[in-house]
Formats: structure tokens, sequence, C-alpha cells
């Protein structure tokens, strides 16, 4: 069964319908024009994963789990989540410090300093 109201009619009856301070807001913000109380709600952000499935809130807790608990400062925290957005995130930036730490570990490896 179709409804007899048009949009314009249901819009009406919906500010009106609405606190005089929210109906400022959307005169103030929008115009009543330019507002569109049908419009679609926007998605929510969308859960970054890495390749492993996991979040990078994951990552760093399960990294910081693997450390010993005296062996860490809340910069060294920091550095593990900064470093975890940046992976999942596909950073350059982030991507360019992992690759050096692998090439750096291996070099000294190779020279017999670790």
């Amino acid at each position: 069964m179709e409804s007899s109201f048009s949009d314009a009619d249901k819009k009406k009856a919906i500010f009106d319908t609405m606190s005089p301070r929210r109906q400022k807001h959307i005169l103030n913000k929008l115009g009543y024009d330019k507002w569109d109380p049908f419009e679609k709600p926007k998605d929510p952000i969308d859960i970054r994963r890495d390749k492993s499935r996991r979040t990078s809130q994951m990552l760093v807790r399960e990294f910081l789990q693997s450390r010993p608990l005296d062996g860490y400062s809340n910069s060294y925290g920091r550095g593990a989540l900064d470093m975890a957005i940046g992976i999942v995130n596909d950073d350059d930036r982030y991507l360019a410090m992992y690759d050096f730490a692998l090439w750096h570990n291996n070099l000294l490896k190779k020279e017999g300093l670790k």
C-alpha cells in the first residue's frame, strides 16, 4: 500500500516534530532545501586487517605479550602500535622501516655481530 503523502509532506512532518534546537541546527548548517531526512546512513568504518586477518590492536597485543614485561616502555609500545597501523594500512613509510629493520638484522648476522 502506497502512502498518499509526497516526500515534501513527509519532510515537513519530520522537520515539524523535531526540537526547535535541532531545527535551528539544520537551518544554519544546510538550509531546509538542502536537508535530506531520507539520506541513507553512511557505512561504518571498515575494520582494517592485515594478511593474517588481525587488526593492528591484535598484532600489538600479541607482540607485546611475547616480550619480557620489563623490556619495554610506553614509547616502545607506541612504536609497536605505529608500526602495526602502518603495516595494516600498507603505508610505504612503515613498510620501508620494516624492510630496513629486516635488512639491518640480516646484515648484522652476516657480519657475525648478532
